[in-house]
């Protein structure tokens, strides 16, 4: 008789050592989906984990999220010129500090 296991969307760190940690299909046992998360390892209860029938054992747990830096002073930006694929010729600014992008022209 097959079992249904629910597949989570994403993958996020927790405080337990005494199981295997629950990712994403790809994701490994420190890779998080939240991008203001950070991790850092742990002592696992492995006799814990064992004793319950895991073959393995969560060794990361998060640490407090960071409060972002207050930026100062201007964005650095660049321009450069690109081809749309009809040829046009545009114009891309991209700020460098934050990734984005604008296209003006064409």
């Amino acid at each position: 008789m097959a079992t249904s296991k629910s597949t989570p969307e994403e993958t996020r760190l927790n405080e337990d050592v005494d199981k295997p940690s629950t990712t994403a299909p790809g994701d490994g046992p420190a890779d998080t989906t939240d991008p203001d998360e950070r991790a850092t390892s742990a002592t696992p209860d492995k006799a814990a984990a064992a004793k319950a029938g895991h073959g393995t054992v969560n060794a990361v747990v998060p640490l407090p999220k960071r409060k972002p830096a207050e930026r100062k002073g201007k964005d650095r930006t660049e321009t450069y010129t690109a081809l749309r694929p009809d040829g046009t010729e545009v114009t891309v600014e991209r700020n460098i500090e934050t990734g984005e992008s604008s296209v003006q022209g064409g």
